[in-house]
């Protein structure tokens, strides 16, 4: 797909676009909406848009014959250069549609790998990307071969024209397949080294997580004074960005931002992208943060639940943000998110609402995770003392002939470290879940 500037929009790629729906499934026209956004930041026109019942799906078309034909007439008619389906097409239903309408025919997977491809700026972010690409693509690859008529070489064993260049090609694509896993490996090792050297500087860990353009990056920038990218654009932040950010009763907390989660991700993101994600396995808890102005609200958080459960993070402790109440015009809408989820906290990130009352729900949820204690550290062991202020535990703190008595609100991993400077030695750390 081109990749023309958005104001030159007299070359840019014209696209139909069509979404199949079963005749039982409710009408729900969104889809179609969602899709031409998704069409749109890939730098293509919708200039047409086709929502089909049917009753099963084609084999051979998706649709039916008869659509499909009224389909290739309009592309014809409108100058389309590709048809874009909101569903996942097979390689055959790929082919035979292409042959159908004699041009380009994609599915939204591909536009996604489009606008990850775009998207992604560092080195780990980019072999995601290709990986997920290449195994898009490879069950694919006879489209690019309908011709058939490169070889390799003759010979009897040889099962067609052109068949050997094609099992070349595959076991190539195999083999940068593996080749990226391997690297992608080697980053995972790195980011584990990353986390665990956060890890000894016991700060309490969130990461953010959401549908896509819900306003995860603009949280960041709003809590930690970040530069993250923070754009009106679906899939803005590929790479995770972490920043501390310092509660009001003075204790800090480590915020990472998360790639946005999309209706029907393709599986192989989920696992392309398991290193990026795994900041929502290790964390402490979640923040997740939904768009409530959009129509589709609730489907955005059943979308989200699903991708955390298939990382098998669903049961994890969870603070609900409804962003950008400020265009939420739908009272219904409003009334009947507030019935469902009365813990959620609203806000408007655009306006700096909310921001005091997201906070002092973090501290509520850190809260259960530290225990308040006295210590006495001695002289010698100043260094100590000097971690818990970095950490923001201290809550008061006492020079004594002995050292220094410290009251200070500790978390569990840090309990065993300082155990033998309690002033009540038999207290017990008692984690609460």
């Amino acid at each position: 797909m081109s990749q023309q500037t958005p104001t030159d929009s007299k070359n840019l790629d014209k696209a139909i676009i069509v979404l199949a729906q079963l005749k039982d499934e409710s009408c729900n026209v969104s889809l179609l909406d969602e899709l031409e956004e998704l069409v749109n930041n890939c730098n293509i026109e919708v200039i047409e848009k086709f929502f089909v019942k049917i009753l099963e799906p084609n084999a051979k078309f998706l649709i039916g014959s008869g659509k499909a034909a009224e389909i290739a007439t309009k592309a014809k008619e409108l100058g389309a250069s590709m048809i874009v389906f909101d569903n996942e097409l097979s390689p055959s239903q790929q082919r035979n549609l292409e042959r159908e309408f004699d041009i380009c025919v994609i599915d939204r997977h591909e536009i996604i790998l489009d606008i990850f491809s775009s998207r992604a700026q560092t080195k780990e972010a980019c072999l995601q990307v290709e990986l997920a690409r290449l195994e898009y693509s490879l069950p694919r690859l006879r489209r690019a071969w309908t011709h058939l008529n490169r070889q390799r070489g003759g010979g009897v064993t040889q099962r067609g024209e052109g068949e050997s260049q094609l099992e070349l090609d595959q076991r190539q694509i195999r083999e940068k397949i593996a080749k990226l896993k391997r690297e992608l490996s080697v980053v995972r090792k790195n980011r584990e080294t990353q986390r665990k050297k956060r890890l000894r500087v016991p700060f309490p860990t969130a990461a953010v997580v959401g549908y896509t353009n819900a306003g995860k990056s603009t949280l960041l920038n709003r809590l930690a004074n970040a530069n993250v990218l923070a754009q009106d654009l679906l899939f803005a932040t590929l790479d995770p960005t972490t920043r501390m950010v310092k509660l009001p009763l003075g204790q800090s907390v480590l915020l990472t931002d998360t790639v946005g989660f999309v209706r029907n991700l393709p599986h192989q993101f989920v696992e392309a992208f398991k290193s990026t994600l795994e900041e929502t396995l290790t964390s402490d808890f979640l923040i997740h943060i939904v768009d409530s102005s959009s129509p589709d609200v609730f489907e955005h958080i059943a979308t989200t639940h699903n991708v955390l459960k298939e990382l098998g993070v669903s049961d994890k402790k969870t603070i609900l943000v409804f962003n950008k109440d400020d265009l939420a015009n739908d009272d219904v809408l409003k009334h009947q998110l507030h019935r469902t989820y009365p813990y959620a906290i609203t806000m408007s990130l655009k306006n700096c609402e909310g921001i005091d009352a997201l906070l002092s729900s973090i501290e509520s949820m850190l809260e259960r995770e530290y225990k308040v204690v006295e210590l006495l550290i001695p002289h010698s062991q100043y260094k100590l003392a000097t971690s818990l202020h970095e950490i923001g535990a201290v809550r008061q703190s006492k020079h004594t002939d002995d050292g220094i008595i410290i009251t200070a609100k500790i978390p569990i991993q840090l309990f065993e470290k300082y155990q033998n400077f309690l002033l009540k030695p038999n207290l017990s750390f008692n984690k609460t879940i």
